[in-house]
């Protein structure tokens, strides 16, 4: 892949690397030390010294003329959301609720697999960001959950104790002399370091707190691609490698305390029972039994440590804050100081008394082992959360993935914490084998290599939710409810032999993964256009089970009256046909669009969103029984989205207000965006149309790009870019950062360019010329809108805005046109804005967007995961490289020469059946 300069002139890569090298924060001669056993961190990987300072970050505020524009919609979005919250229900979109914990650039690499409730752990330590309850995110940590350190040289005269994260934490001061803050926050941190590489992470204690011995712990969680079993289990392992560099002998003690908690004030609402137990092959710890509120299902946690003829566990199955407990956080922290175990006697304890409410309940394992001059040694803690039920605020429940091969008692969390630790080097294994071909590509930088990795962080900390369950017995009846055909005039039954089966065909249960921890929806689907290559490449069987939900839900009606809140009208809830924006919120998948600013009935996306990334996905898995299936539902999103052709030009037209994933920016007439989204969709459904053996709708398919791509050049194409519509406003011919996206599809399922190749990289260094090297230097990504005078478009919010996953689709569609140079820089800006430590602090919680002057919208966002585009574009499934010559792409082609653009189109009539007969003209 070609080096050096970029075709603006400037250095390609910006040579610093902005990730320090492991020998910068951490010495040879202990990386040297720690190199068995896994204990050394990566040459590759994101990094931090723990006193590093966690910023605040800051927040974008609209203008007075966006917000002047918006009153009116801001208005009924404040009803709206007082309305969800008298219901105990939260709205998907609240900007007036705001967490009492300011979001810090503090975050680290989460816990556990998919969609199982997730947990947050802090660069410098902090458990956090809990999402153990669908839709809830409480961002503060809780400070009771700590690893601590305790170390007695032989002969008693050295002795240190010490938490091992550092001690500038709010709240800390606030707690009474018997809790947490009588305990030894001793480190500073600026001798231990963080390197993080998901889904592991590594904390090296470079002599912190005693000199003479060198730590590191190394956290793994089970994210394993293909592996649909190990991915779905709540649980997390912490191996510590200890290295005594000193003449004496030395006694440590290592501690992990827990608190009967999931995040916020939940640790006081009473009715908890911790109980110690003894396992197998020498695990024992602690089970912490957690009553929620609101009626929401039980969490189980269980913390644990494996004994072995070096290592001695222990446990303090209770202890409080507050000196009316029994044992206090105080007398806990004496006690290891003290002896540096807990009483053997305790693992008989048996259930503790249900805590009262307003009082926190709190665990310790403690692990301990002698280290001899110079040697080493290896201690391992497990954590697990059983959490068997998901329940959602209309009633739905269900039961969690990991619970088919661990069922559904709560005590599960023993068995989860036992085979953890005795299965983390096979994950490891199987992570290295996964992530090894990639850190060892010499084409790719240091900084792609590292954000690739990291932004996966979203599948696990993106309140992601994996059932296993058989929808169809939950669905509502509605079989009553007709699919009208307006074309065809008939009418086709909605639920009954039609359509197709899609219950859990590909056997791995339902997945869901939010927008955004701050928009409340399910899966949405213009937003999963972007990130959906990630599972594409590492989970398929869930990218096709979530393609599945949405082509079932292309053919349902919800007759139920919304209120769209941008102007106030009324309409249907979800329209036959319509792609819907997501799977719900509160009822996924029996309640869809949760959106309610637009109606999304009307977008001009969604449609051609959703045949592109069925067709993308077909050739990639070259699944033929998923073709099938979904091909109703794809004649009928073609066909749905053909009444937006107002004139009969076989080319869709936007109707003036925001009706696309931009919500705030409108658009009017053919648009750079939607026009060439339903370009690719044409082409790409009559590629699929042949390959199932459609011949003639494939026909008609190209008859009508053929005329659209002739009237979208027409009205769009200006020499050196298309412009952003065909209307007058003054965002028309604004440069739009995302005007390729059907393009871009186009090239990643191997199908013919839509337009020339010197128009493709025209526009593409247009671009990045204008919007991505005139704003900073093309060190933030690329920013939404440019004028071509050069200046931004300020039209409104979204366009100004900086979005960090368009930035890396944008700099897929340059990899798959040969411009390895400009997509590289294009994509860094996002690294140096958001990765860097120069930058604005938003790792591991990237946001949707951010201005250029670097204040965010929307933290832990789904979008960002496009990079996995990025990826796709430079190793592409074997599917489409192997595509037989005279497949889809050269048949296509030769078929695309044999239709010039007509005067009078086809349409593209269809029937809902299975399977899907030949389409009558």
């Amino acid at each position: 892949m070609p080096r050096g300069k970029s075709s603006s002139g400037g250095s390609l890569f910006y040579r610093r690397k902005h990730s320090w090298r492991r020998d910068e924060l951490v010495s040879r001669s202990t990386l040297h030390l720690l190199d068995f056993d896994d204990g050394t961190p990566p040459e590759h990987a994101w990094r931090r010294k723990l006193s590093s300072h966690a910023n605040r970050l800051k927040e974008f505020n609209v203008t007075f003329r966006e917000a002047f524009k918006m009153m009116k919609l801001g208005l009924r979005l404040w009803s709206y959301v007082r309305e969800e919250a008298s219901q105990g229900r939260k709205a998907p979109i609240d900007p007036f609720t705001r967490e009492s914990t300011k979001p810090s650039a503090s975050q680290g690499v989460p816990l556990g697999g998919m969609g199982t409730g997730s947990i947050s752990r802090g660069f410098r330590g902090e458990f956090k960001h809990w999402q153990i309850t669908p839709g809830s995110c409480d961002m503060s940590p809780v400070m009771e959950n700590q690893f601590s350190i305790f170390i007695t040289r032989e002969g008693g005269t050295k002795k240190y104790s010490s938490v091992l994260a550092p001690g500038q934490h709010d709240g800390l001061k606030k707690s009474s002399d018997d809790g947490i803050s009588s305990w030894d926050w001793k480190l500073r941190g600026d001798r231990s370091t963080y390197h993080a590489l998901f889904p592991r992470a590594w904390t090296v204690y470079d002599g912190e707190p005693d000199p003479e011995l060198k730590l590191s712990c190394r956290q793994i969680s089970p994210f394993i691609p293909h592996n649909y079993e190990e991915s779905s289990l709540p649980v997390s392992v912490f191996v510590y490698t200890l290295v005594n560099t000193g003449k004496e002998r030395a006694k440590v003690s290592l501690v992990m305390t827990w608190a009967n908690s999931i995040g916020g004030l939940s640790h006081q609402s009473g009715g908890h029972v911790n109980e110690p137990f003894i396992g197998e092959n020498g695990i024992s710890g602690v089970l912490l039994h957690h009553k929620t509120a609101n009626n929401n299902p039980p969490v189980t946690f269980a913390v644990a440590a494996r004994e072995n003829q070096n290592v001695d566990v222990t446990v303090l199955p209770i202890f409080g804050l507050s000196g009316e407990s029994s044992v206090t956080a105080k007398e806990m922290w004496g006690t290891m100081v003290q002896g540096g175990c807990f009483d053997r006697d305790n693992f008989n304890a048996g259930p503790s008394m249900p805590s009262s409410v307003g009082d926190t309940v709190c665990a310790a394992v403690s692990a301990s082992t002698w280290v001899e001059p110079h040697g080493r040694c290896t201690v391992v803690f497990s954590l697990a959360w059983s959490s068997p039920k998901v329940k959602f605020k209309k009633g739905s429940t269900y039961h969690r993935r990991y619970t088919k091969f661990y069922g559904t008692s709560p005590r599960s969390a023993i068995n989860l914490a036992q085979d953890a630790l005795m299965k983390y080097k096979h994950w490891e294994e199987e992570i290295d084998k996964w992530q090894t071909p990639i850190l060892r590509d010499e084409r790719f930088p240091e900084w792609y290599k590292i954000t690739l990795f990291n932004e996966l962080y979203f599948l696990v900390a993106g309140g992601t939710v994996w059932i296993d369950s058989d929808l169809s017995s939950s669905l509502p009846e509605d079989s009553d409810l007709p699919l009208h055909n307006s074309t065809c005039n008939s009418t086709v039954p909605l639920i009954g032999s039609s359509p197709p089966d899609f219950d859990d065909k590909e056997n791995v249960g339902k997945f869901l993964y939010l927008e955004g921890v701050e928009y409340f929806m399910w899966c949405t689907y213009d937003v999963h256009f972007y990130a959906s290559f990630a599972l594409l490449d590492l989970f398929p069987k869930i990218e096709l089970s979530i393609q599945r939900d949405f082509a079932r839900a292309v053919l349902r009606e919800d007759r139920t009256r919304v209120r769209f809140l941008a102007d106030g009208t009324w309409g249907t809830r979800k329209v036959i046909g319509a792609v819907p924006h997501d799977l719900g919120a509160h009822d996924p998948w029996h309640e869809l669009n949760a959106y309610n600013i637009h109606d999304t009935s009307r977008w001009k996306d969604l449609n051609p969103k959703f045949v592109l990334q069925v067709y993308r996905d077909f050739a990639a898995t070259d699944d033929m029984s998923f073709g099938r299936d979904v091909w109703p539902a794809v004649c009928t999103a073609m066909e749905y989205i053909e009444q937006f052709d107002r004139d009969g030009d076989c080319m869709i037209e936007n109707d003036g207000f925001p009706d696309q994933t931009y919500d705030a920016w409108t658009v009017l007439g053919v648009s750079a965006y939607c026009g060439c989204l339903w370009l690719a969709a044409l082409q790409a459904a009559a590629a699929m149309a042949r390959s199932l053996g459609h011949d003639d709708y494939a026909d008609r398919c190209m008859v009508k790009f053929a005329k659209a791509k002739h009237v979208f050049e027409a009205k769009l194409w200006n020499g050196s870019y298309f412009n952003y519509d065909s209307g007058t406003s003054y965002s028309s011919h604004s440069i739009q950062a995302d005007q390729l996206a059907g393009q871009w599809y186009t090239a990643s399922s191997g199908l013919p360019p839509l337009f020339d190749e010197d128009r493709i990289k025209c526009t593409l260094q247009k671009i990045f010329d204008y919007n991505v090297m005139r704003v900073k230097g093309g060190r933030i990504g690329a920013v939404n809108g440019m004028h071509p005078n050069g200046k931004v478009d300020e039209t409104c919010m979204q366009s100004r805005e900086i979005w960090t996953g368009v930035t890396y689709s944008l700099a897929a569609t340059m990899l798959l046109h040969g411009m390895e140079d400009q997509a590289f820089t294009t994509a860094q800006g996002i690294f140096l804005a958001g990765w860097s430590e120069e930058g604005y602090g938003y790792w591991f919680q990237t946001p949707e967007a951010w201005t250029i002057d670097g204040h965010y919208r929307s933290l832990i966002y789904m979008r960002p995961l496009a990079i996995w585009a990025m990826q796709h574009a430079l190793s592409p499934p074997r599917a489409i490289l192997e595509a037989p010559k005279g497949g889809r792409s050269e048949s296509l082609v030769s078929k695309m020469q044999e239709f010039p653009a007509p005067n009078a189109p086809p349409r593209l009539e269809f029937y809902v059946v299975k399977p899907c007969r030949e389409i009558a003209t």
